[in-house]
């Protein structure tokens, strides 16, 4: 009865429905998996809560300068807890993830120093930042910084020999967790650990900072947690449980963070200023919410990996493929179909569902991208979004979902205007 309920709800046809059954089957364990993964992100969020001592006083927030704001040390504290860092600095005031990986570059690198990638080209608006291929006021090659990238080795997976040598010279290591636009699979805890200790290996005196966006409570620890120095994301991703409207972390090392909060505000000023303007408690509620609606994001990539590839498309990570981040990359092949997906995924949107995304220029990206998102906080992407850069192979991007049967239903919308198209040109 609910599955005639919802297809006629949403005009999808019984095959489809069908093969959407199928797939839950199929799935049912890696899903069990899930859950058992956000059972335990649950209760360690729990305990940093209480171990920082969150209590209702600390929602007042501040104004102006934001000295003494105890609601946003206590926040702070309890990322750090969970993350398992010397600190943590949690700011509305950081406007994007990249933002927030800006504040650590920028506070660590100095004119003659080495970044190194260590995992093949990091996201678009990395690049733009780096500033090796096209001039770019404000970038690292402005400011006379070395940029090396050591690429994946054959099988796919990091290149330690070479990520060990590039190391030796290198002032920071900088390790991308989720593949962004690229067709790579993302990084495993485990692996960011197996990194950060080559790197260690190699050169003791190396930062190892990890670009934690979209893996934030895939897995049930952190980088910092396993040997990174510091690492940063957006409270509109994973983090902020769908319910932050801005800001972003930095967890790491105190020292480390203290010079990330030094770039964000200003030299001598650091970590002491930046009002939380009252919005401590729904940065709390956010990270309280964020294991369970991680899980709901990554159960919703997981249906829609396997009922993709029984569509015919090519999708990483493959169904029955070890998660490590939110993201979902599926090669369309064409314009078109980019059009079409990205069209399923807003049409099955709580906001602008009536929207017809069209790829646009972007700030930061080098090709126009088309985005969908109907989403409560703009550009949130724990909420279900897709973003492709129009280039070839056509590949778009699916990442969150706050309620794994949203995710499914824009598949399912995906499917029916594919066989309506098929169905039109015969």
């Amino acid at each position: 009865m609910d599955r005639s309920e919802v297809a006629q709800i949403l005009g999808v046809d019984d095959d489809i429905m069908e093969l959407a059954s199928c797939v839950h089957e199929e799935i049912s364990d890696e899903i069990a998996t899930v859950n058992s993964i956000c059972r335990i992100n649950t209760a360690r969020v729990l305990e940093a809560l209480a171990k920082a001592g969150l209590s209702d006083y600390h929602f007042g927030g501040t104004t102006g300068y934001g000295y003494d704001d105890i609601g946003r040390d206590c926040l702070e504290e309890a990322f750090a807890h969970v993350f398992g860092a010397e600190s943590a600095l949690v700011r509305i005031q950081i406007v994007s993830g990249t933002h927030a990986l800006a504040a650590v570059i920028f506070g660590v690198l100095r004119p003659g120093d080495l970044l190194v990638s260590a995992f093949g080209t990091p996201y678009d608006t990395m690049v733009t930042m780096i500033g090796r291929d096209r001039p770019v006021r404000g970038s690292l090659a402005e400011y006379g910084i070395d940029y090396l990238e050591v690429q994946p080795a054959a099988d796919g997976g990091p290149d330690f020999e070479q990520i060990a040598s590039a190391s030796r010279g290198a002032r920071m290591v900088m390790v991308q967790r989720s593949p962004g636009y690229s067709w790579r699979r993302s990084l495993g805890i485990d692996e960011i650990g197996r990194i950060a200790r080559c790197v260690k290996e190699a050169n003791p005196e190396a930062i190892v900072f990890v670009d934690n966006c979209y893996g934030e409570f895939v897995e049930t620890r952190e980088p910092t947690a396993v040997g990174a120095d510091v690492a940063a994301g957006s409270l509109i991703k994973n983090p902020g449980g769908g319910i932050a409207p801005c800001g972003g972390y930095i967890a790491g090392r105190a020292d480390i963070v203290e010079m990330a909060a030094e770039r964000l505000t200003a030299p001598g000023l650091g970590s002491e200023c930046g009002p939380s303007l009252g919005y401590t408690r729904q940065l709390a509620q956010g990270l309280f919410m964020s294991p369970l609606i991680v899980g709901e994001a990554v159960a919703g990539s997981i249906f829609a990996a396997a009922f993709l590839s029984k569509l015919g498309y090519e999708v990483s990570p493959c169904p029955g493929q070890a998660r490590h981040d939110i993201v979902l990359a599926v090669r369309l092949g064409s314009a078109d179909v980019v059009s079409s997906f990205c069209q399923a995924v807003q049409s099955a949107s709580p906001v602008d569902a009536a929207v017809r995304p069209i790829a646009a220029p972007m700030p930061g990206y080098a090709d126009e991208v088309i985005m969908a998102a109907g989403a409560f906080v703009q550009g949130s992407s724990i909420e279900l979004s897709a973003d492709a850069p129009l280039r070839p192979p056509y590949d778009a991007y699916l990442q969150g979902g706050l309620i794994r049967h949203q995710v499914e239903f824009a598949m399912l919308k995906f499917a029916q205007d594919v066989k309506e198209k098929a169905r039109s040109r015969e």
